[in-house]
């Protein structure tokens, strides 16, 4: 083990992805509170005796002990940190989607404890059957603050305060404008001050939400692909995901 080297042991994190290493062993890009997002390397994980394979798996607290170098990590132990049910089948892709977001939109090695706690309450909801919708609006609209692109939205660019019952049109990295009439792909101000309050009760709100929060993510996206997002596309439609993405 390179002498530069850190041991982690027990840090509370969730696995967020992985992939194939070598014969039985796994490339695992893990959410850890204290510590960020990071890529860690697990040997012997995906036999038929490992224990690990049980215990790394998605959506559940885990206590993740390893060695962390400069770049990547070296995972030397798991536990679930609690035992918890599976997340309800109308939630699954919304929590890939999450997982999605964290993996395109964060740093490796960039602590941040309050998006850590923002993907745990936002998995409990699901857990506990909330509309995804809501949750999910919530979920970006925190990690986009926590990633240095958040949206004022209780002032236009200009300044002056959003009225409630005035319209709006939303400009990427500039922030909200008055229009004179509503339209498609116009914001009701009430619908913007309850998203400002995390408040979204009705679907006036829930859809203008959604209007803004996914031009705020495509323009810190970078033209960036979700796949998630042509998954549930496709399931919407009714087409096999394998076809839409051919």
């Amino acid at each position: 083990m390179n002498s530069q080297s850190r041991r982690i042991p027990l840090a509370p994190g969730y696995l967020l992805h992985h992939r194939p290493y070598r014969e039985t062993g796994r490339i695992l890009e893990v959410l850890a509170r204290d510590h960020g997002r990071l890529t860690l390397f697990a040997r012997g994980v995906s036999g038929p005796k490992s224990r690990l394979a049980a215990v790394l798996q998605p959506f559940q607290p885990l206590l993740l002990s390893f060695h962390l170098g400069r770049d990547a990590g070296q995972l030397s132990g798991a536990e679930c940190a609690e035992n918890l049910p599976g997340l309800p089948p109308k939630s699954l892709m919304a929590a890939f989607y999450l997982n999605e977001l964290l993996l395109k939109l964060t740093s490796r090695h960039d602590p941040a404890p309050e998006l850590f706690d923002d993907y745990r309450l936002a998995l409990e909801r699901l857990r506990a059957g909330a509309s995804p919708e809501p949750t999910l609006r919530l979920f970006e609209r925190r990690l986009l603050a926590n990633v240095g692109y958040g949206v004022m939205l209780s002032a236009e660019i200009d300044g002056r305060a959003i009225d409630a019952g005035g319209y709006y049109r939303f400009r990427p990295s500039q922030g909200l404008y008055r229009v004179m009439d509503d339209g498609p792909g116009v914001l009701s101000g009430r619908s913007l001050l309850a998203l400002d309050r995390e408040e979204l009760a009705w679907d006036r709100a829930l859809a203008d939400a959604r209007i803004l929060l996914k031009a705020a993510l495509d323009e810190c996206l970078e033209g960036r692909e979700l796949s998630t997002r042509g998954v549930a596309r496709a399931v919407a439609r009714g087409v096999h995901p394998q076809r839409e993405s051919q």
